[in-house]
């Protein structure tokens, strides 16, 4: 696919060839400067200090690191961190312009900037380089094993600022399309002399129905005559919650796995219409498409979330600073899963071919709903427990050796180990059941079962069709990094800038399993599992309809595992090694930058900005399985890479409170991890055979940018700003299918069973570099005091900013040249988002209601089943806070978060086909806080 570059190279070369010409014009102009530029220079300062305190005071604090930077960046600092209604530092970033946020659990886990999902954004801890892992349900993406930071793992209890720099410096470290995100914990030279901070919360979830508490402490002081401080905190907090709804795993068509019964009706359909086989994304709208698995499921989440903070910063002299800081979160999960599922649509063999569907109703091409016979139907009950922990260590020296010279040095290690050591999946099941029915013609499924599904005679263990899944598994990434920068001020106005760093990321993955998870104990009907199930209750405020099921029988997880003995590791029970699941990959990154800062007055107006180039090379060394059948190869695999971006940064003050902004910049994002692995399987069943596989040669991923904004800044604490982006993106990665001959693979002929060659083709399934797109928007950013309004009014005021991103993407469907393409939005990009605050503060009483908006956006495109697309419906979220000082030092809050019980939206295809819906009801919070 074509397109048209020229605008954007020249906008690139423009923005440089500014940034030049205003060095040269400040040259000469900063030698004409008089007292006037001067006087200017200190109304500017004067124009940026704060004279209000609490919320409104934060919000300036915020606004000034905005407005002092080149580039465009946008920040919330530590008041507002602490009074926005807000559960972890995802939720808090989302007030942020052009930030939204995915959810696990009714909590915000990640984030997007500018329609840039997680793996486009870099995330720093306190300077240096981090990735934070979890997990969560499918729904909600499951075990990150990607470059995604979890923000759920941390309370914004820890942080003092969050900066979001949307523009691209030499300076800073390479790696992000989206932003690059900097989490800045608090240092005992922010205050200047002791300052103690006490906060106690009660927590209530209206669906788990029970209260948990929270605390955090803050202490910091200074100690010998000012030059050492110390400073610690601590945050902890415990979770229960609840999600409930419905679960799809995705729609299929008629002729999938086998088809149906041919003694199945649909009225106005043949048989040969219900049983269509569809082949291509072209042929698709002919397919009956239905439910694969329609379920109803219930997840009970508890957590424990404890967070350490400390730092050191020691001034032995005017031009020495040490700063020592540590970072520790312990995150702490359990979660039960309870679904009852139709299996049987859509298993082969002898289930869905025995199914017979009796009557359906028909919208468009699915079957929205059926009355079935002869379902295989499943209950089930999943333990799992989601532990990570997250440390870091980071010292820094800044020494300046003269009024113009100044070195930093920064040495740093953060790791982030995730485990999931119970990872257990118990099943019961029902065969050939009769009377099933499903319906989605409201947006909650409905589904009947056509007998008492709490009674332990309609249930039975199947050895061969039931399951006991025991899936343990662990993720761990580390960075280690050491910096050298110096900076030397050439003339009043040019700062020289240059900077050496080493940086290596270590990731590795693996999981273990049973040899078959289908080897089960034969229990029938009745007192045996009787003896082994419980009963569960569904529907918290789902409102299903009277004849939909809403309790059933599931398994005991506990009685199981006492009568079993299913953790012993001995026999039908031992573990082994999930031998596609095990990944090590090492990324050894060196990295130079020189950059230049200017500031001067050219045309009676200050300019100021900066222009540089950034060089690295990444060497990478990826290890994985290669497996077929029994055997198994550890293959490893070498590639290196390096690139020269350049970036230009210049912002001009047309008034004291106006700024216009032009940003340029080239900028690479690392191909995902899970791409990378050299690892694969090879499968060979009847005449099919398949190879799939990782790509360790990915190209990065790159991108030309340029940014222009215009803010007006009208007092202490306000902003009216205005931007726009475009981004000219090279390529993206996409898993495709190609055919090639085995001996062209470079896999051992060992991996081939007897009677088959290494010439014969197989289809190959690996990630590939593929067309990419162009990405543009705007933003749109009010905060606003209400001063100018007399009286009570006077204490009101708006914080709001909407966004707009737009791209057309050309994905490929397969690697076969001439196959059909989908063109469609880049994944994670919400075409619209917004979020707004309306707040009330006075010297007693503030109260504030947040509501933050995003637009359904896709997660996988194409979709699987020849369905086009993957997404995610739009969300609107309300939250709300009161708060009253009862003394100078002590203060009562209530928070409402989720108050509309907002639902989580999942669909497949353009015709918006349910593939998940669930809530978790509202959350209230009520604290208290004393500092001194």
């Amino acid at each position: 696919m074509m397109r048209s570059t020229h605008g954007f190279q020249f906008a690139l070369k423009a923005g440089a060839s500014v940034a030049a010409l205003s060095i040269m014009l400040g040259a000469g102009a900063a030698s004409a400067q008089t007292a006037p530029v001067a006087e200017a220079a200190q109304d500017a300062t004067q124009v940026d200090e704060i004279v209000v305190t609490g919320f409104r005071a934060s919000l300036a604090n915020a606004l000034n690191i905005k407005r002092n930077e080149n580039g465009v960046v946008d920040a919330i600092s530590a008041e507002d961190i602490a009074d926005f209604p807000d559960l972890n530092l995802a939720e808090s970033l989302q007030r942020i312009p052009g930030v939204a946020i995915t959810r696990r659990s009714g909590e915000g886990r990640q984030i997007s900037v500018r329609g840039l999902g997680s793996d486009y954004t870099r995330v720093r801890v306190n300077g240096m380089e981090a990735i934070a892992t979890s997990s969560g349900t499918s729904n909600s993406g499951g075990t990150n094993r990607g470059r995604g930071f979890d923000f759920n793992i941390f309370s914004s209890d820890l942080f003092s600022n969050l900066i979001v720099r949307k523009t691209a410096s030499a300076e800073v470290d390479e790696g992000s399309l989206g932003a690059t995100v900097d989490l800045n914990a608090s240092k005992p030279f922010d205050s200047p002399g002791r300052r103690v901070v006490l906060s106690a919360q009660g927590s209530y979830n209206e669906l788990a129905g029970d209260v948990t508490p929270g605390l955090s402490f803050l202490a910091s002081d200074r100690f010998m005559d000012g030059k050492l401080g110390v400073l610690v905190s601590a945050s902890y907090d415990e979770r229960h919650l609840i999600e409930e709804g419905a679960n799809i795993t995705r729609w299929t068509y008629g002729g999938f796995n086998g088809g149906w019964n041919p003694a199945s009706t649909v009225a106005g359909k043949t048989i040969a219409d219900i049983n269509y086989n569809v082949t291509n994304y072209d042929n698709a709208e002919q397919g009956l498409y239905h439910p694969r698995i329609p379920s109803y499921a219930s997840y009970d989440t508890t957590s424990e979330r404890l967070g350490l903070s400390g730092a050191l910063q020691f001034r032995p002299t005017e031009s020495t600073l040490l700063t020592v800081e540590a970072l520790y979160s312990k995150f702490e999960g359990e979660r039960y899963e309870s679904q009852l599922q139709a299996l049987g649509l859509s298993r082969g063999g002898t289930g869905k071919p025995q199914s017979i569907i009796r009557s359906g109703v028909v919208e468009g091409n699915n079957l929205v709903q059926a009355n079935i016979d002869d379902v295989d139907l499943r209950t089930q009950t999943s333990l799992n427990q989601l532990n990570t922990q997250f440390k870091q260590v980071t010292a820094v020296i800044d020494h300046q050796f003269s009024d113009r010279f100044r070195v930093k040095a920064t040495a740093g290690r953060s790791e982030s180990t995730y485990e999931d050591p119970i990872a257990t999946t118990v099943t019961f099941e029902r065969l050939n059941s009769d009377n099933f029915s499903y319906d989605f013609r409201p947006r909650m499924m409905e589904m009947s079962l056509g007998f008492d599904a709490t009674d332990p005679n309609a249930w039975s263990m199947v050895p061969g069709t039931s399951e006991v899944r025991l899936t343990p598994e662990w993720v761990d990434n580390a960075f280690t990094t050491y910096k050298l920068a110096g900076e030397y001020d050439l003339t009043d106005g040019l700062t020289l800038k240059a900077g050496v760093d080493y940086k290596r990321f270590d990731y590795a993955t693996g999981a273990r399993q049973r040899a078959s998870t289908t080897n089960v104990p034969a229990i029938a009907a009745g007192a045996g599992i009787a003896a082994l199930s419980r009963t569960f209750d569904f529907d918290q405020g789902l409102g299903l309809q009277g004849t939909a099921l809403k309790s059933w029988l599931a398994p005991d997880l506990d009685a199981f595992v006492a009568q079993y003995d299913i953790y012993s590791n001995e026999g039908i029970w031992a573990l082994r090694e999930n031998v596609g699941t095990t990944a090590d990959i090492e990324e050894a990154t060196t990295g130079a930058y020189v950059q230049l800062d200017y500031t001067f007055d050219a045309f009676g107006l200050p300019w100021r900005g900066d222009i540089g180039y950034r060089w690295f090379q990444t060497d990478l060394t990826s290890s994985a399985n290669a497996a077929a059948g029994g055997a198994v190869s550890y293959v490893t695999v070498e590639n290196s890479y390096d690139h020269w971006l350049p970036s230009a940064n210049l912002a001009i003050d047309l008034r004291d409170t106006l700024i216009f902004r032009v940003s340029a910049a080239q900028t690479i994002a690392r191909a995902g991890i899970g791409s990378l692995s050299p690892g694969g399987t090879v499968n060979v069943q009847g005449t099919n055979r398949n190879y799939s596989t990782g790509n360790p040669f990915l190209e990065p991923i790159k991108s030309k940018n340029l940014d222009l904004s215009l803010e007006w800044y009208p007092e202490t604490g306000a902003v009216v700003a205005v931007g726009a982006f475009y981004k000219d993106i090279d390529t993206f990665v996409q898993t495709l299918r190609r055919r090639a001959p085995y001996n062209t693979l470079g896999l051992p002929d060992s991996f081939l069973p007897t009677g088959v060659s290494n010439t014969e083709e197989f289809d190959i399934s690996e990630p590939i570099n593929t067309p990419g797109g162009e990405l543009k928007g705007f933003e749109v950013n009010v905060q606003m005091p209400f001063t100018f309004l007399p009286g009570f009014w006077s204490d009101f005021g708006i914080l709001a900013n909407y966004t707009f991103v737009d791209s057309d993407i050309e994905y490929l469907t397969s690697s076969t040249p001439g196959a059909p393409t989908i063109n469609a939005t880049l994944t994670g990009l919400s075409k619209n988002a917004w979020n707004g605050t309306l707040y009330y503060e006075n010297e007693k009483f503030s109260a504030r209601v947040s509501v933050a908006y995003r637009d359904q956006y896709l997660t996988g495109v194409p979709g699987s089943d020849f369905n086009t697309v993957q997404g995610t419906n739009e969300t609107t979220n309300v939250d709300a806070q009161v708060a009253y000082n009862l003394t100078e030092s002590l203060r009562l809050s209530v928070e409402g978060l989720n108050l509309t019980d907002e639902y989580a939206d999942l669909y497949v295809d353009d015709d918006n086909r349910l593939n998940a819906y669930t809530h978790t009801g509202r959350q209230f919070v009520v604290g208290l806080r004393y500092a001194f």
